[in-house]
């Protein structure tokens, strides 16, 4: 069964880097790439189905990820779809902010290709099944990266 990502970041380095990894961990993995959170939200409008995660940037031009989760929370088609926060910082207010306006997750983005790869494989082998116990783990089992917001 394929499974569809979407991932709203505007850094190319890290978007290659991301779809590589998915790439490497299953091929049935569909990932969606939107430069900025307006962009997102429309790929989201042309999708037949809701993707089964979203991961939003925080600092994105033109529309950043507070103000994309922000809509996508207020849209009964995506309300319900977990959305993961990622960021090169790992600021505890922004944390606040993003479990506030209902993010699941707050990722701080990893500086090498294995640590990202490890941390997107547990969270694709689980997301039909137990996203947040999944989360959870990885942050109570000590990943530098991974901060579970529920």
């Amino acid at each position: 069964m394929k499974k569809i990502i979407l991932l709203a970041d505007d850094d190319r380095d890290d978007t290659e880097m991301f779809c590589e990894a998915l790439g490497e961990i299953d091929e049935n993995i569909k990932c969606h790439c939107a430069e900025n959170g307006s962009e997102a939200l429309q790929i989201l409008n042309t999708l037949d189905e809701a993707p089964s995660v979203i991961f939003l940037d925080l600092n994105m031009p033109i529309m950043n990820g507070w103000d994309c989760l922000k809509e996508l929370k207020s849209d009964k088609r995506y309300k319900d779809v977990p959305v993961i926060m990622i960021s090169t910082s790992s600021h505890k207010n922004d944390m606040d902010t993003a479990s506030k306006l209902g993010a699941i997750c707050y990722f701080v983005k990893p500086n090498n290709f294995k640590d990202l790869k490890q941390v997107l494989h547990s969270i694709t082998s689980n997301l039909e099944s137990s996203l947040k116990d999944t989360i959870l783990s990885l942050h109570s089992g000590g990943s530098r990266h991974v901060f579970y917001l529920g």
